[in-house]
């Protein structure tokens, strides 16, 4: 019967198949690799553009994540859960928007050790990035500023970035060094978690529980604190901080290692990067090459 011979020739399924489940663990693996390679292959000028902007990014989620905690009084750990939550705008800018994060970078280390980039390359792509994350969060710096943001609920909010950077300034080396550590692991694993997603959504909520709880803790990302200290600095000499400061803290605050060279640079910037490299490169991109990316003895 012709109607019956025409209808064996029809496939099988009418509509194709389409994946739409997360991409498993080892396809992740595979996509860091490659995108290790498109970084390397980016020029100078162009990741160094991109590193600023992703500068400008985690100063303006700093900046929301004091605004929206600077009046907490009460219920700690929700406050700071809410901080958390309000700078993953930042990794959401970097992520979807595109730009060229220091401390998520470190996970194309996972490329390197993967022999599909070379040693030169990722330190490239990690000193550029480092240098225009510095330009871009001290350019927030003057914006913010000129914005008058910090005068907020009677200079409340500008008490709030300086004891904040106070305390950073203050760590011990160890102190430092660990938050650090477990900062960067918890970015690098966002910026994992986002590779195994399909779509611009999955991003975000895989970007939202890492990254809320490293703001939560009071672990120390070094290219917040590019922007934090030195606004903090900019702020320290006025006396209507001052003052607002004394309101809030109850007394005179001891602001005496808040400098750029010792405070900064040295107490502060010096062990933090030490610890997000050592936790983004080693603790997350070393673990998962070795489980997933590592030659295989046969």
């Amino acid at each position: 019967m012709p109607n019956e011979q025409n209808n064996s020739t029809l496939p099988e399924y009418a509509i194709p198949v389409i994946e739409i489940d997360a991409y498993a663990p080892a396809k992740m693996a595979d996509r860091v690799g490659q995108v290790g390679i498109a970084k390397s292959k980016l020029s100078t000028l162009t990741v160094f553009a991109l590193s600023i902007l992703a500068g400008v990014f985690i100063a303006l989620g700093a900046q929301l994540s004091l605004l929206v905690t600077h009046t907490a009084t009460s219920n700690y750990g929700l406050n700071q859960l809410l901080g958390g939550a309000a700078f993953t705008l930042a990794l959401v800018l970097i992520v979807i928007a595109g730009a060229e994060l220091f401390t998520g970078n470190c996970l194309i280390a996972m490329s390197y050790m993967a022999r599909k980039i070379t040693g030169k390359d990722l330190g490239k792509n990690l000193t550029i990035a480092f240098l225009g994350n510095f330009i871009g969060a001290l350019t927030l710096v003057l914006w913010i500023y000129n914005s008058k943001q910090w005068t907020i609920n009677n200079h409340l909010l500008g008490a709030k970035i300086v004891m904040a950077a106070n305390d950073k300034v203050n760590l011990s080396f160890g102190v430092a060094f660990s938050r650090a550590v477990l900062c960067n692991a918890l970015v690098c694993l966002a910026i994992w978690l986002c590779y195994s997603g399909r779509s611009n959504l999955d991003k975000i909520l895989s970007l939202l529980w890492p990254i809320s709880c490293l703001i939560a803790c009071g672990f120390e990302h070094c290219v917040v604190n590019m922007w934090l200290i030195p606004m903090a600095l900019v702020l320290k000499g006025n006396s209507s901080v001052l003052a607002a400061i004394e309101k809030s803290h109850g007394g005179q605050l001891d602001i005496s290692n808040l400098t750029f060279f010792k405070g900064f640079l040295i107490d502060n910037l010096f062990p933090v990067v030490l610890g997000n490299l050592f936790g983004g490169i080693v603790l997350v991109a070393g673990v998962y090459w070795f489980i997933y990316l590592r030659p295989s003895k046969s």
